[in-house]
C-alpha cells in the first residue's frame, strides 16, 4: 500500500476537520497533518463530526507548517477551481482523483495531499510550491465544493492504495441458474404469444429478450419475480 498523508491548511471550521477525519478513516488513512489549524475542543464540532475517528485520528493529528509539508513529502495539492488553461492558472494541467491514485499506483516514498481553505482554498503562492494538482471535474456553472465533500470524494478514489483486500468488502453477484434462466425465456415466449405479438417476430423478439438479460445477469429472486409478472400478465392476456 501506499504511504498517503492528509494536511488541511488553515481550516477556519472544526467541522470540516472532523468530517476530513473521518472520511479518513472510511478509506484507510491515518495520519492527519494540520497547517494553522483552527482549536480542536474535544467537546466540540470536530470530535463531534469525526464519527469512530474521534478515538484515533484527530487525537493523533499533528500541527506542522506549509514548509514541513514541501520539505518532506511528494505533495498533491487540491484544488477546486483550475480554470483548465495554461495563461489562467498557476499549475496546468491537473489530475483528477481517479487519475491521482493511478499515478500514484507502485510509488514508493511519503505522498501528502494537501487540502486548503473552506472559502478560498489553496493560494497561487502555496499551489506553486507544491509538486502537482488534483482537482474534482464539476459542473461549470457551479464546480466548488465544500471542503469536506472534496476530501470525500479524493480519498474515496485512493481507497485501492489505503486499504487492503481484507479491508475491502466482499462484492459477490449471484447470478441466477442457467435453468432458472431458460425457464424466464420460456415464460417470456408464452407472454409474446399472449400478447398476439406478430408470429414471424417471436423469434426476434425472444433474442432481444435473451441479449438484455445477458447483459443484466438477473439473480435468482429477480428471475422468480420476472417470471411471476409475465406470467400473471399472459394469464390476463389469455
Amino acid at each position: 500500500m501506499t504511504d498517503v498523508s492528509v494536511a488541511v491548511v488553515d481550516a477556519k471550521t472544526p467541522g470540516n476537520v472532523g468530517t476530513i477525519a473521518r472520511a479518513m478513516k472510511n478509506f484507510g488513512l491515518s495520519d492527519l497533518l494540520l497547517v494553522d489549524p483552527p482549536e480542536l475542543d474535544p467537546d466540540g464540532e470536530a470530535y463531534g463530526f469525526a464519527g469512530q475517528a474521534r478515538e484515533d485520528i484527530l487525537p493523533n493529528a499533528r500541527e506542522v507548517t506549509f514548509d514541513h509539508l514541501v520539505e518532506n513529502y511528494h505533495t498533491v495539492g487540491c484544488t477546486a477551481v483550475t480554470n483548465e488553461d495554461e495563461d489562467s492558472h498557476v499549475r496546468y494541467p491537473f489530475r483528477t482523483p481517479a487519475e491521482l491514485a493511478e499515478s500514484l499506483a507502485g510509488v514508493q516514498g511519503d505522498t501528502v495531499v494537501v487540502f486548503g481553505r473552506e472559502r478560498v482554498g489553496l493560494t497561487n503562492d502555496e499551489l506553486a510550491r507544491l509538486d502537482e494538482i488534483c482537482s474534482i471535474p464539476a459542473s461549470v456553472d457551479y464546480p466548488v465544493l465544500n471542503l469536506g465533500q472534496a476530501a470525500t470524494i479524493v480519498l474515496y478514489e485512493l481507497r485501492d492504495l489505503t486499504l487492503d483486500e481484507t479491508q475491502l468488502p466482499e462484492t459477490v453477484h449471484e447470478r441466477a441458474s442457467e435453468r432458472e434462466i431458460e425457464g424466464l425465456y420460456d415464460q417470456f415466449d408464452q407472454f409474446v404469444a399472449a400478447a398476439g405479438h406478430p408470429e414471424e417476430k417471436h423469434a426476434k423478439a425472444g433474442r432481444l429478450f435473451r441479449r438484455v438479460m445477458g447483459r443484466a445477469h438477473p439473480t435468482g429472486r429477480e428471475t422468480v419475480t420476472l417470471r411471476g409478472i409475465l406470467r400473471r400478465a399472459t394469464n390476463k392476456l389469455e
